[in-house]
């Protein structure tokens, strides 16, 4: 709902005396706006990254054709039958088939032909003797060329890769939201399938608001810190295969601000900022953002990342306008900015997943809203336990102690207090 279509006796979202939006509530929202990329056309090696957005069949059968899958003989099992080391069956070497090699022997009853792995069947066997089960007869070295002895009797198929038995044309071998990583690219490309439909990255700013911020190592004033939201917000994005197209630190200045994100809007498909979304008289997204229709501010029931700014700007790009303090910032692109990211790509799976971990260390909770604590991870032969990284009565300024945090222990509201022994979910994000 618009701020014109909202009753005039409405407080607006976020506003003093309003109740906080819960986390799922407010998840909901952003994912609604997140509308999907348009579908493309890739190239396998130029999609790698890229969620499908389409699923995949085999182009051939996998295998091709019947091949070895050892380097040995290929025979007729019949003519191994009772081969033992005390007593070999010898059989006369008729040729050899290399794998990319299409050449097909025929053999007759008493002969084998040399056969590397990967290499077709010949049509005429219907087994394979490992070399290591073998001796060449009077010759030097393993591989026999004239004669060889065969020391294991070999039943029919044995070691003989069957034509299809991996995959058959036609067949799916990806499904659409799925993200395409190294093991299913190779699949992809093994299955005869040069392209693929995907949906590209989204194109992302990353704008760092404070009039205090300076460039890390910079000389520092009284009142100025080192800048460190963009390092953050950029790095993260790294971390979803996601490079941003600008990164830029802006003043406390409302007509500033709002002028840069007029340059954005519509040459991108989504701007995250950090700072400036509070209640404060200097909180210049918010006062920017004011103007802008389709943006609502809020208060998530969440600690730490209370006040959010989300909502689409009047060009059509999405906005994450995120709270200044390091970890609030961290923990907000976690619940809310990466999964909409990944559903503008079209991901099936928009979260991480969570495992339980048993606490080494309580801590006192916040039982009227999620609370999502950095944590230490260790494994254990009984599992996985955690203790906090940072001080849990305040942590969403120390930036310091949430870079040592390698998940994060998500407490749902009504739980409170956490005793150490207890089991909280926990998603991984470094460990």
């Amino acid at each position: 709902m618009s701020s014109s279509e909202r009753p005039r006796h409405a407080p607006e979202p976020g506003a003093p005396g309003t109740a906080p939006v819960p986390v799922d509530e407010h998840l909901r929202a952003v994912l609604d706006a997140a509308t999907p990329l348009p579908v493309e056309t890739a190239q396998l090696r130029a999609a790698i990254g890229l969620v499908l957005a389409a699923d995949v069949v085999a182009g051939v059968d996998l295998p091709l054709w019947d091949n070895s899958a050892m380097d040995g003989y290929a025979v007729r099992a019949v003519d191994t039958a009772l081969a033992s080391e005390g007593a070999p069956v010898r059989l006369a070497v008729i040729g050899e088939v290399a794998a990319g090699h299409g050449g097909d022997p025929l053999l007759s009853p008493g002969t084998a032909v040399r056969i590397m792995t990967g290499a077709p069947l010949p049509s005429s066997a219907d087994a394979i003797v490992p070399v290591e089960q073998t001796r060449a007869e009077g010759e030097p070295g393993d591989w026999a060329e004239h004669r060889v002895a065969v020391l294991r009797e070999a039943a029919p198929g044995a070691h003989v890769r069957r034509r299809g038995e991996d995959v058959v044309a036609g067949e799916r071998i990806a499904r659409a939201g799925e993200q395409l990583g190294a093991r299913r690219a190779a699949a992809i490309a093994a299955a005869g399938v040069a392209e693929v439909r995907v949906r590209p990255r989204p194109r992302v700013a990353v704008i760092a608001t404070g009039s205090e911020l300076r460039s890390s190592g910079a000389p520092l004033e009284r009142g100025q810190i080192p800048e460190s939201n963009s390092v953050l917000v950029s790095a993260l994005l790294a971390e979803d295969g996601i490079e941003p197209v600008s990164v830029a630190v802006s003043d406390d200045d409302a007509a500033g601000f709002a002028a840069r994100l007029a340059q954005l809007d519509g040459r991108v498909d989504a701007v995250i900022t950090t700072g400036g979304v509070g209640p404060g008289l200097h909180d210049v997204v918010r006062i920017a953002l004011a103007a802008e229709p389709g943006v609502r501010a809020v208060r998530v029931a969440v600690k730490p990342g209370q006040p959010q700014c989300f909502g689409r700007l009047r060009g059509g790009a999405l906005i994450f306008a995120l709270p200044g303090n390091p970890v609030s910032a961290a923990v907000s692109y976690e619940l809310f900015v990466r999964p909409a990211l990944r559903h503008l790509q079209g991901a099936a799976r928009l979260h991480r997943s969570r495992v339980p971990a048993t606490v080494d260390e309580g801590w006192r909770g916040s039982s009227d809203r999620t609370q999502v604590l950095p944590v230490r991870m260790r494994s254990t032969p009984d599992g996985l336990r955690c203790a906090p990284a940072v001080e849990p009565r305040g942590y969403s300024h120390a930036v310091a102690r949430h870079g040592a945090a390698e998940g994060y222990a998500i407490v749902e509201p009504g739980r409170g207090d956490v005793a150490a022994g207890e089991t909280v979910e926990t998603v991984v994000v470094a460990w």
